[in-house]
């Protein structure tokens, strides 16, 4: 197993052996025609984000109305030649089980993923500012989302997702806005990062959301205990007989994209919309 702060260094390389291979031989685009982009500012954060929405298919033929799915690293979701790692397939995911729900994807801020993404700052890596991340999507984006599309916007139709700091993040955010997300998807957390994040989970009020967690066996060697930790402490917020807590581990599942996209439709069907 590797340690988790490899992980962080691996995902730099990575982006920079892509773009290597990229500048010689472009890859073709695999994002469906349910997909598309614009670009918004993101004040909180002093820039500009790539937004990726996905539609379901039947979304211009009908009026009804579509809950919606917060995810982060939106390079990795749709599409194979923004991915690093190879992509979730989401589109394609969704499309294959009619799945009544809009995917609104949020690009990482490449070099500054980890600043956003972590909600408390680690001593030898940094971070801690997804309090301005998560503000730009409750008071910026959210709203945008809900005029330009047919959305349902209670908390129950809201959900959150993300893999490793992006699950941490997810995660995060049902505590701090637990009247905005009520279900997150927390693919491969790291929860390693701080301490903070168990101290916060203890002296929330009790926690409502329903939480899908996933994770390898093969990842990390704290990953699964980690992991186990958080479910403990959750279990001693709330009553486990509530069922709002899934938690899979997979059998020599490793920290990547794989992992992520095998187990992803499982959880949106888990989660509910």
């Amino acid at each position: 197993m590797i340690r988790p702060q490899f992980l962080l260094l691996l995902f730099f390389f990575t982006i920079a052996k892509i773009a290597a291979q990229d500048a010689k031989e472009p890859r073709q685009s695999t994002a469906s025609k349910q997909v598309s982009t614009f670009t918004i500012e993101a004040p909180q954060l002093q820039t500009a984000k790539k937004i990726w929405v996905y539609l379901p298919e039947n979304y211009v033929t009908s009026k009804k109305k579509f809950s919606v799915i917060y995810m982060h690293d939106a390079q990795n979701l749709f599409d194979v030649k923004t991915s690093y790692s190879g992509e979730w397939n989401v589109d394609e995911k969704l499309d294959s089980l009619k799945a009544q729900v809009i995917v609104i994807g949020i690009e990482h801020g490449n070099d500054k993923r980890i600043d956003e993404l972590t909600p408390f700052k680690n001593e030898k890596y940094g971070g801690g500012k997804a309090d301005s991340y998560l503000e730009f999507i409750v008071k910026t984006l959210k709203p945008k989302i809900d005029k330009t599309y047919r959305t349902k916007t209670k908390k129950k139709n809201t959900i959150i997702m993300g893999s490793s700091l992006g699950g941490l993040t997810s995660y995060y955010a049902i505590l701090k806005y637990p009247e905005i997300f009520g279900k997150a998807g927390v693919f491969s957390p790291s929860f390693w990062y701080s301490k903070d994040i168990y101290n916060l989970t203890e002296k929330s009020k009790k926690i409502k959301s329903k939480i899908y967690f996933l994770c390898g066996d093969n990842e990390s060697e704290d990953m699964v205990s980690d992991l186990n930790k958080m479910e403990y402490l959750l279990n001693s917020n709330r009553c486990y007989c509530l069922n709002l807590n899934e938690k899979k581990i997979v059998k020599g599942g490793q920290h990547n994209e794989k992992l992520w996209r095998d187990s992803f439709a499982k959880a949106v069907l888990w989660l509910g919309y």
